[in-house]
């Protein structure tokens, strides 16, 4: 006799989709210290200092994902790029186009979690 297969999580799988998204815009947003060094004044300045937190911030997210409020988290740190655009145009626009992102993430989870409440996923079927 062997033992049940264990249920798939859909909701695991889609942890890993966001950690890889937040790893691809924390290297999306690594590849704008070249301008800030070129353009910015350098990394000793303030626009550096944002840039590097914001690379910290967005790997350390990573870490928080199985809480409920790591997609608050998320979204303060799109808030913060937006706000950047008055230091630098190019983060501010690296936070619309990963904000555009993270807006069809969460619109695909919220239609898994109907799917998964409905019963209609594929691994829910018999």
């Amino acid at each position: 006799m062997t033992a049940p297969a264990p249920k798939k999580d859909p909701m695991k799988a889609f942890r890993g989709i966001m950690a890889g998204t937040l790893i691809l815009e924390a290297i999306v947003v690594a590849l704008a210290l070249p301008v800030v060094v070129n353009l910015g004044g350098g990394i000793g300045t303030g626009t550096g200092y944002l840039v590097l937190a914001l690379i910290v911030a967005l790997i350390g997210t990573c870490a928080i994902l199985k809480r409920p409020w790591a997609v608050w988290v998320i979204a303060v740190l799109h808030v913060v790029m937006i706000a950047s655009w008055i230091a630098m145009t190019a983060l501010g626009i690296i936070g619309v186009l990963f904000t555009l992102v993270w807006a069809y993430l969460l619109w695909l989870r919220r239609d898994v979690a109907r799917r998964m409440a409905e019963g209609r996923l594929p691994s829910q079927q018999a």
